[in-house]
């Protein structure tokens, strides 16, 4: 997977527009069936708003690749049942999970923001490291 490189972290940190996007992932091991070929990650999401205007998450956008390359992307309103609108200086956060066909993957992606007249902008949600940990018996 050229992609992702061994540096590539669990966790990103990226700011657009004024908004905040804090990540960090973890392998899921209780929920995971790597004898099914099934790996499970959960990952944790903090969004603050460091501008003067509020904002509103109205939409996201995420970009899925394990390391056989195969890419998933998904897409909807809001995370987790919620478009959360955040005044300057507030913070949202939430947990989620992602399945992976391989023991290794990245994640990356975009939140669709909208500011209180309306108008409608995407803030980066930094690439980060899916991996499963292992240990040796």
């Amino acid at each position: 997977m050229p992609e992702l490189e061994s540096e590539l972290a669990p966790l990103s940190d990226a700011v657009t527009n004024s908004i905040r996007v804090e990540v960090m992932s973890r392998h899921s091991r209780e929920n995971s069936r790597p004898q099914e070929g099934e790996w499970v990650f959960e990952y944790t999401v903090r969004i603050t708003n460091q501008g003067s205007e509020t904002a509103q998450l109205i939409g996201r956008h995420w970009i899925i690749t394990d390391a056989a390359e195969h890419v998933e992307e998904v897409s909807g309103p809001g995370v987790v049942g919620e478009q959360p609108v955040l005044a300057p200086g507030q913070s949202f956060t939430y947990s989620s999970w992602c399945p992976l066909k391989t023991p290794i993957g990245k994640m990356q992606g975009t939140y669709r923001m909208a500011r209180d007249g309306g108008a409608e902008f995407d803030i980066e949600i930094a690439p980060f490291a899916l991996k499963a940990s292992y240990t040796l018996n």
